[in-house]
């Protein structure tokens, strides 16, 4: 009787232990479903922040590009009508050089311009995915 009490006793430790462990296995392993599926959604919060940022910067430069061409068109008609009113030779030459530096000049603002945008438009596109990358590593730094 007493090896059946023994044995009785022992099958019994062995089922708790054996549950207690599958019962800390499964809660181990919804806590890492419940990590990962944060961290999806962190990932695509950020990729749809940096998706935003992008758009926002081509529409910025979109709008630059038509201001300037606008403005371009304006001058080069401003430039031609000028051009009809001259009465010699030396002043069509000299107005085709004022016009010819100042639309160099204005190009090269509007490029200037247009890289600052580009730049901000990049540095504020990088920015979530950037944070997203730091936060995984940290947090996978972290759980080893």
């Amino acid at each position: 009787m007493a090896t059946t009490s023994t044995l009785k006793s022992t099958a019994e430790q062995y089922a708790a232990a054996g549950g207690q462990a599958f019962k800390d296995a499964a809660d181990k392993s919804l806590s890492a479903m419940n990590e990962i599926n944060a961290q999806s959604k962190s990932t695509l919060e950020a990729f749809v922040a940096s998706a935003a940022a992008a758009s926002k910067g081509a529409e910025a430069l979109g709008a630059q590009a038509v201001e300037y061409s606008k403005k371009s068109l304006d001058d080069h008609i401003a430039a031609a009508r000028s051009l009809t009113t001259v009465k010699s030779f030396q002043e069509a030459v000299e107005l085709q050089s004022a016009w010819a530096k100042s639309t160099l000049e204005a190009y090269l603002a509007e490029l200037n311009r247009a890289s600052v945008t580009l730049t901000a438009s990049v540095k504020d596109t990088l920015t979530p995915l950037n944070a997203r990358f730091t936060d995984a590593v940290e947090t996978f730094q972290a759980a080893r």
